[in-house]
């Protein structure tokens, strides 16, 4: 899994401004939204009460990495009423696993540069 793998999920220029250039802050960041996907990924299902909160939480840590896709998502789960919540929250899940897997991407490729020095 390389930079080549990226799907466009995630505008990691956005975090590069955030953490001005600053690689290693970056991975953190990285790291950190990846273990926190795997809390909030339990939440996502409209029988959870908590999906909303989850959604919530999740739609600022994606804009906060340059998921858009993903905040988008969550911003209309958000809105949903009980008739159009499950599909919503669906949405959110795709688009959470098309992030993640940019995120593990670059990641790798961030490990792959520091090992070349």
């Amino acid at each position: 899994m390389s930079r080549r793998d990226l799907t466009g999920a995630v505008d990691f220029s956005v975090l590069d401004q955030t953490v001005a250039g600053d690689q290693a802050i970056a991975d953190e960041v990285l790291g950190l939204f990846q273990q926190q996907a795997q809390m909030w990924r339990p939440l996502l299902s409209s029988d959870n009460e908590g999906w909303r909160d989850a959604v919530h939480t999740l739609r600022g840590a994606a804009l906060g990495i340059g998921a858009r896709d993903l905040g988008g998502a969550c911003e209309l789960a958000e809105a949903a009423d009980d008739m159009t919540a499950a599909a919503r929250i669906d949405r959110v899940v795709t688009a959470l696993d098309g992030a993640l897997a940019d995120v593990a991407a670059w990641r790798h490729e961030l490990m792959l540069r520091g090992l070349k020095g």
